[in-house]
């Protein structure tokens, strides 16, 4: 697959959320249009709203997980390999940036920016790329 990275920077400066510009960028992929992920994810920007939350632009590849790996609601038996594969996707967006959590990134209290919005978008596709999407 080629790279989405640049697309999914590009959605988020046309007004989409961090999680709807990493999320929409791969929803062809997990078989999702795209109206449909820009409405389900809206509310996962800005940390889930408030920037108290995790990144959005990792909560937008956390969803991805969801719609890539679950079997669906009459088969439960993939909740564990999900929440694996988002414990992976966490640490590995942690060790990048030093933190999961958006004001800690905007550095809103400490005032030291640990990543951009757009930087996290970055980090988020490639994530999205390496551990769901590498085939």
């Amino acid at each position: 697959m080629e790279s989405r990275v640049q697309t999914a920077v590009e959605k988020h400066k046309q007004g989409y959320n961090c999680a709807q510009a990493v999320a929409c960028t791969y929803c062809d992929l997990v078989g999702i249009d795209e109206s449909t992920m820009f409405q389900m994810i809206e509310g996962f920007g800005a940390g889930m709203g408030g920037m108290q939350g995790p990144c959005g632009a990792i909560s937008g590849v956390i969803a991805l997980a969801g719609l890539k790996n679950s079997n669906g609601y009459e088969d439960t038996t993939t909740k564990g390999s999900t929440y694996r594969l988002s414990k992976e996707i966490m640490r590995e967006f942690q060790t990048m940036n030093r933190s999961v959590i958006c004001k800690d990134l905007k550095g809103f209290e400490s005032q030291e920016v640990l990543r951009s919005c757009p930087g996290c978008i970055e980090d988020a596709a490639k994530i999205a790329e390496k551990l769901l999407f590498d085939e």
